[in-house]
């Protein structure tokens, strides 16, 4: 939502026709354009309803509203699980609702108009003083976040989207958690961190003890799954790392969910000493997992962003255009190989990135990150005193 260079950012004239004139989002902070906090603000909803990593790189920009407005109450809309990971969990909300399946933006068996209108009756009745887009671009969210009611929204744009009343343009290639804290940026709340933290819980330490009884080996946990099958390294290079670990006095387990996940757990621990808990860990038994863990290797995933917000530290393949989108940020804890494979493997169709442009072909495009430098991060990251 912010002017060109050049234009005056007093004046409505100056401004290109699609952008906001806001000279109060002007104000340069930490990161940019921040906007003005709006007045009076008791009740705040956030709109984040995917995927765990698309979850914990919303985190810093929820701990932003929450220092901007430490006295409103915020609402999280999400899904099932988000319900299951918040509940008893401290952290910048105060409430979780789940929203039904909605067309073109939450999947489900059906969508049911009656079950839709509900659930808006229901969140329009809070009264909402502040209704905050993280979900994307805006091409079905925006229509959502107005059926809400709140007195004021913000959110991204994308091309061809509805705007908000404060909006800033939906670019695909930019760090998530820098997106979401621009976005929230322009009412006012600048940035207090820029890595997701979670905190653990007793809960989380009791189900996983449960599901995965705690020895003296260190133990190394491996996610080889991804909600893009171009984005997982290949089963048979997390069983060498699994291979060498274990060698070297590490106990690994493999975890995940579903059916993708459980085909590749099964193919690592049939061919080496990994552990397979694919389907074991509920998702407080998953946190208490990660977080025991003293390394994580995973493709660029949930579990993986997970491990990382608990603070262990992690390994992470990652295609190059995902990287820039949802790389680590810092370096201390983590690592990254990245592959910077540009064409199908089988068809040779260049793709500019993973997530829009596809061909029929399922095939890794990160299977040429090699097992010895996943192994040489691992070891970094494992050396004591560096972990």
């Amino acid at each position: 939502m912010t002017a060109p260079a050049t234009a005056d950012p007093t004046s409505e004239e100056a401004l290109p026709p699609d952008v906001i004139a806001d000279p109060a989002a002007l104000h340069v902070g930490a990161l940019g354009a921040v906007g003005e906090k709006v007045e009076g603000v008791e009740r705040i909803v956030v709109l984040r309803a995917n995927g765990i990593g698309d979850f914990v790189v919303a985190v810093p920009a929820l701990e932003a509203l929450r220092a901007a407005y430490p006295g409103a109450r915020i609402t999280y809309l999400g899904l099932s699980w988000h319900a299951e990971l918040l509940e008893g969990r401290p952290g910048p909300w105060d409430a979780v609702d789940v929203v039904p399946p909605y067309p073109n933006m939450i999947a489900g068996d059906s969508v049911d108009e009656a079950m839709i209108g509900a659930f808006f009756d229901k969140h329009r009745a809070e009264r909402y003083d502040l209704a905050v887009q993280l979900h994307g671009g805006g091409g079905n969210s925006n229509p959502f976040m107005e059926r809400l009611g709140a007195r004021v929204t913000a959110g991204a744009r994308d091309n061809g989207a509805p705007p908000l009343d404060r909006w800033v343009r939906y670019a695909y290639y930019q760090h998530e958690v820098l997106r979401f804290l621009e976005v929230v940026g322009l009412v006012g709340a600048p940035p207090v961190t820029v890595e997701p933290r979670l905190a653990l819980t007793a809960a989380d330490v009791r189900h996983a003890e449960a599901a995965l009884p705690v020895t003296a080996q260190p133990l190394v946990a491996l996610h080889p799954g991804a909600s893009d099958p171009r984005r997982r390294w290949p089963a048979a290079s997390f069983a060498a790392v699994a291979t060498v670990l274990a060698e070297q006095g590490c106990r690994v387990a493999v975890v995940g969910h579903g059916p993708d996940d459980a085909r590749a757990a099964a193919e690592i621990a049939a061919s080496s000493p990994a552990i397979d808990l694919v389907g074991a860990l509920d998702m407080k038994a998953m946190v208490g997992v990660l977080a025991r863990a003293r390394l994580v290797v995973a493709n660029d995933s949930g579990p993986r962003h997970l491990a990382a917000a608990l603070g262990t530290p992690t390994v992470g393949v990652y295609w190059v255009g995902n990287v820039i989108n949802a790389g680590p940020l810092l370096r201390a804890r983590h690592r990254v190989g990245v592959s910077f494979r540009q064409s199908c493997p089988v068809c040779r169709v260049e793709q500019a990135s993973i997530g829009t442009t596809r061909c029929p072909h399922d095939d890794s495009f990160v299977a040429d990150v090699t097992v010895d430098e996943v192994l040489g991060h691992a070891r970094d990251l494992l050396e004591p005193g560096d972990a």
